[in-house]
């Protein structure tokens, strides 16, 4: 029997590390042009937010297609599901830094939650690996531009 592929499909891929460009593109904006800085580190908050609302619907698709989850579980799912999309749009009402951070935060806790809910249910072996790629990526790109801020200040 072969062990399970720690490499994700050919168009899983390409599609999470694509969703990379903009957080790695919007931090180098910031960072080199000075004069459209603070638009650009708004676009990456923007950005984050609606990246940390579409990984944590993952919770609720799975909650609803999961084979003999038990009830409670499902229901946690559920719940657990919106809660990223809501620490997005309070990210999106704080100052620049503090936005980020909390993104970051809520990045971190959904990948716990993503391996909590691997340990519940059957996942692609590779799902894991990719979602710590792309959450140490995509906070990079958050903590470095609240460092660029931070040292601006």
């Amino acid at each position: 029997m072969l062990a399970p592929s720690r490499k994700p499909p050919r168009l899983v891929a390409l599609l999470g590390y694509g969703g990379l460009v903009p957080f790695v593109g919007l931090a180098v904006l910031a960072r080199l042009d000075p004069a459209r800085q603070a638009h650009w580190s708004a676009a990456l908050l923007d950005y984050g937010a609606v990246i940390l609302a579409f990984v944590g619907a993952l919770h609720w698709a799975l909650a609803m297609q999961a084979p003999g989850l038990p009830q409670a579980r499902r229901a946690q799912a559920y719940a657990w599901s919106v809660v990223p999309a809501l620490l997005g749009w309070v990210a999106l009402q704080l100052t620049a830094p503090a936005g980020a951070l909390l993104l970051v935060t809520g990045f971190i806790l959904h990948l716990g939650a993503d391996r909590h809910l691997a340990g519940r249910m059957p996942l692609p072996a590779w799902y894991l690996p990719l979602r710590l790629q792309l959450t140490a990526v995509a906070g990079l790109c958050l903590l470095v531009d609240v460092w660029r801020s931070a040292g601006a200040a």
